[in-house]
């Protein structure tokens, strides 16, 4: 058994965040020892790692929850997982479409500048009219 100290060095996922995780749901609540000390064991471990690794792909805490209920059925079909990924695949594409859309707009005001004073720079006049950015960012 492993304390909540030796879970996080092994799965890389800092104590508050476990924490975080056992608060939400994702993690369920520990054993404690007399000392009131958590205590972990292989299956903790296995599923803090898949929740490390769906969060650095961007899965919300909600994508992660219905995962992890499907991951205890293995028998079952995986049209969900299929379906929640193809969600979460709509949502980055949004979020790329919008990065996109910021970094022309950045772009624009950088190719704008004429580096004179700070009156003229286009840069502080964009940022000054965010309701025109508003309109052409998004």
């Amino acid at each position: 058994m492993l304390s909540i100290g030796e879970l996080s060095r092994r799965t890389a996922v800092k104590v508050p965040t476990i924490r975080y995780y056992e608060q939400v749901g994702l993690m369920p609540a520990p054993p404690r020892t007399e000392g009131k000390q958590r205590r972990y064991g292989p299956a903790e471990v296995s599923r803090l790692n898949f929740i490390r690794h769906a969060r650095e792909l961007g899965f919300e805490v909600e994508a992660i929850r219905e995962l992890l209920a499907l991951n205890e059925n293995p028998d079952q079909s995986c049209a969900e997982a299929d379906r929640i990924a193809r969600r979460h695949m709509i949502e980055v594409e949004r979020r790329i479409e919008q990065l996109t859309a910021l970094r022309t707009e950045l772009q624009r005001m950088i190719n704008e500048c004429s580096h004179g004073r700070v009156g003229e720079c286009r840069v502080i006049q964009a940022l000054a009219d965010h309701d025109q950015c508003a309109h052409e960012c998004h």
